[in-house]
């Protein structure tokens, strides 16, 4: 089921989520919109806060990308492929790289944003064993970016005071005039 984005600046995308504690089918089902939610809107990665519910629970599925007669790439997104991560925990993070952002819940932005290079991490899956992690690629970009979102922090907080600014004058203007 696809589920509501909650957009900028919604006070719920400031919560800190909850711990998870019980592995069960409200949580299977949950993952279960939370990937439909964010295939519906072409995303690569989603937080559960993202659609509500402040739970430290997160979705990523980086899109292969396919190759069909005359060189024409599509890209797809199987479920299967998708990495669901319960309590994750940056557990090692060096290096640093930046690497242009977006987000479901800031809807039309993109921003250069400085991010570690280079993390491992530990979380559950959805039946609760645990996992590591380890990437230096765009997945390690996608997880820091999603465990921000179960901190209560969005992207644009890690623009410089000046883009920051910028971004909130554009922001407010795309809003009164109903293109958000």
């Amino acid at each position: 089921m696809v589920r509501e984005i909650v957009v900028y600046p919604d006070k719920r995308l400031k919560l800190i989520s909850k711990e998870v504690v019980t592995f069960d089918g409200a949580l299977h089902d949950l993952l279960d919109d939370m990937y439909d939610t964010m295939r519906a809107r072409n995303g690569v990665g989603l937080a559960a806060i993202q659609v509500g519910i402040d739970v430290r629970a997160l979705i990523i599925n980086i899109p292969l990308e396919l190759e069909y007669g005359e060189g024409v790439e599509h890209t797809d997104q199987p479920k299967e492929n998708t990495i669901e991560m319960i309590n994750p925990v940056i557990i090692e993070a060096d290096g640093t790289e930046k690497f242009q952002e977006g987000c479901l819940s800031i809807p039309g932005v993109y921003e250069d944003v400085e991010r570690a290079k280079h993390v491992k991490v530990e979380y559950f899956n959805r039946e609760g064993e645990k996992q590591i992690i380890e990437d230096d690629d765009f997945l390690a970009v996608a997880i820091q970016h999603e465990i921000d979102h179960l901190e209560g922090k969005v992207f644009i907080e890690k623009l410089s005071y000046t883009k920051r600014k910028k971004f909130e004058k554009e922001w407010k203007r795309k809003q009164k005039e109903g293109l958000i």
